[in-house]
């Protein structure tokens, strides 16, 4: 029998620390994670402007088919939530959100791998192309066949796979967005989501 250092609500806890406060994450059951072939086909039609550009994105990813198997196989996940300003959606710093979003999902994988979740398995949000090579003409992987540049943190997106990411923040209890007008300053925030299975 597998002995584990932190239980799957610790690594919940552990999640929290590593957002510095922007954080709000869930453990719930992998059971709950629904996957749509649907969601995934839109990646596809309408194009989105990620398709294709690297390897955690259509259609270089395995899919929905592949994600159910995998679920079959896990009995919890952190569900990841960050908030940000919605003034900076529209900014240059749009990427650097999301390049937080990846490090907080890998930094989750990494200390369940660690903790003995010998199969932990972390998902983000954005194309990894743009967030981390985005000065570089081509994914590495795909144009050369070489190694990823940023293994330590590029993860796929939850999208690609058909992860219906609304009905987990309902199941989550999650809010999507905020407005905190009634302290003085209008500042709204935009949520994003990352998933680490795990168990």
């Amino acid at each position: 029998m597998e002995r584990y250092e932190l239980k799957p609500d610790e690594l919940v806890q552990a999640a929290l620390k590593l957002g510095a406060g922007a954080v709000d994450a869930r453990l719930i059951p992998a059971s709950d994670i629904l996957v749509e072939d649907e969601l995934a086909e839109m990646c596809r039609e309408p194009r989105c402007s990620n398709y294709g550009l690297s390897k955690s994105c259509p259609p270089h990813v395995p899919g929905p088919a592949a994600m159910r198997e995998w679920l079959r196989h896990y009995e919890h996940a952190v569900f990841i939530k960050i908030d940000v300003p919605s003034d900076l959606l529209q900014t240059d710093e749009l990427q650097d959100i999301f390049k937080l979003l990846h490090e907080i999902s890998a930094g989750v994988e990494k200390l369940a791998l660690e903790q003995g979740y010998s199969c932990a398995k972390a998902f983000a949000g954005g194309s990894c192309k743009l967030i981390f090579c985005r000065d570089h003409e081509g994914c590495r992987v795909l144009t050369e066949g070489g190694e990823c540049r940023n293994p330590r943190y590029a993860r796929p997106s939850m999208s690609g796979f058909g992860i219906n990411v609304s009905k987990l923040k309902e199941l989550a209890g999650l809010s999507e967005d905020r407005n905190t007008a009634n302290t003085g300053t209008d500042t709204s925030t935009s949520a994003f989501y990352g998933l680490v299975l795990v168990g």
